[in-house]
């Protein structure tokens, strides 16, 4: 088969790491790609949204699958238009991908079909939501309605910081037009976990569990990054609880998504935050958490390809799926800066040595390959990622591996998994 895999960060490199281990797999490409992915598959300098430029691509080179890393060309309608040409596509609709792209409308999905989340209102008025912010007190979330990178969430431990925050999505305008709406919504306590799960819009096949790491620094202090790192499994999922979120959140999502005339086929992605008053849904993602894809890539026992065959295609209920009883941990290694402003253009050392380490993959997130060396592309650079038969010797082997790689203005967190260890 050619496969086609859309995007150029850490979440492609993990899925093009996976898709070529496939014996089916006879040529992957990868649009755009990045200094790693093009040891795995050949880069297309074609950006991940340039649908038309995709779809031409897909079309000339007899594209059998193309499979869709990231948010924008989904909400952008690329499965739309692939679909249209009969092309086959992994990837939710954009009707589907609402579910990410605004999350008023997710809010208001739950709220028609009783799926536990945070109580939360909706604003496009800047004085209506400073009002309210002021009325409901402190502490509180505000969220930019529209897509952000990951950063459009704001936790706000103070009145004055919720203002702050007001200010820099709907007046300074800092996400564009995803803070043409905002959401100010209740402060949940506890802990939160990635679930993630593939569907074919009516099946339901769960991954295991994980854990992001949001804030940039140690402590999950600072502001909101795309993900420092994560890890998988994440004991606070326990096994009854892993019940409870698909009793009570994916099955009914999919089901009312379908009610809804927006069948859900693709990876669907809920934020949850497990509270002592129960499960509750923070927010959802259309598609593999990045960094959550690669520690759970890692752990994937079963071909990948065959089950994005089976969601595409409506048969993901006879699909098997297995997993690893194993751990894996990714830790990112960003850009001086991040996530504010940042150099570029900076080599690249220890990249080899780090690679040798026993079972460690460095994922390429933000790189690109000049005059034969790997150079910074991006905010977050690598994804440092180590299997180990615990969570306690994944770490290790992953914050090993982490010291033998340098570039000017590095930093990354200590203390990725840090709930795991405390556990156990």
């Amino acid at each position: 088969m050619r496969v086609l895999v859309v995007g150029g960060g850490g979440r492609e490199h993990a899925l093009a790491w996976k898709l070529r281990q496939s014996p089916r797999v006879r040529e992957l490409f990868c649009a755009p790609g990045n200094g790693g992915i093009a040891g795995v598959a050949d880069c297309v300098r074609i950006a991940a949204d340039d649908v038309p430029g995709l779809l031409a691509f897909a079309r000339e080179r007899r594209i059998d699958l193309t499979v869709v890393g990231p948010e924008a060309p989904l909400s952008a309608g690329i499965v739309d238009r692939f679909e249209g040409e009969g092309l086959r596509i992994f990837g939710a609709s954009r009707a589907a991908a609402a579910i990410e792209g605004s999350k008023a409308f997710a809010k208001e999905l739950m709220r028609r079909h009783g799926i536990p989340t945070a109580d939360s209102r909706t604003f496009t008025d800047a004085g209506a939501a400073l009002a309210r912010v002021r009325e409901a007190g402190a502490p509180l979330v505000v969220k930019a309605d529209g897509l952000a990178a990951g950063k459009g969430v704001i936790i706000c431990r103070t009145v004055a910081e919720a203002e702050e925050a007001l200010q820099a999505i709907m007046v300074r305008r800092v996400f564009g037009a995803a803070g043409d709406r905002v959401l100010v919504e209740e402060f949940l306590e506890g802990e939160e976990a990635s679930f993630l799960a593939f569907s074919d819009g009516k099946s339901v096949v769960a991954m295991p569990a994980s854990q992001d790491h949001k804030a940039v620094f140690d402590g999950d202090r600072g502001p909101n990054t795309g993900g420092m790192g994560a890890y998988s499994p994440a004991p606070v999922v326990t096994p009854a609880i892993h019940e409870e979120v698909m009793r009570t959140v994916m099955l009914p999502t999919v089901r009312a998504m379908a009610a809804e005339g927006r069948p859900y086929r693709g990876v669907l992605y809920a934020g949850l935050m497990i509270t002592k008053a129960g499960i509750k849904v923070l927010e959802y993602n259309a598609r593999f958490g990045d960094p959550e894809a690669q520690p759970v890539l890692m752990r994937m026992e079963s071909d990948l390809l065959p089950v994005l065959e089976a969601c595409v295609e409506g048969r993901l209920a006879g699909e098997q799926v297995l997993w690893r009883d194993d751990a894996a941990v990714c830790v990112v290694l960003a850009s001086g800066g991040y996530p504010g402003a940042y150099e570029t253009g900076l080599p690249i050392d220890g990249l080899e040595a780090a690679g040798r380490e026993e079972g460690v993959v460095v994922f390429h997130a933000g790189t690109a390959a000049r005059d034969g060396r790997i150079v910074t592309a991006g905010g977050r650079v690598l994804g440092v990622t180590a299997r180990g038969a615990t969570v306690r010797e994944a770490v290790d082997r992953c914050y090993r591996a982490a010291g033998k790689i340098s570039f000017d203005g590095m930093h990354y967190r200590r203390d990725i998994a840090h709930r795991a260890l405390q556990r156990t």
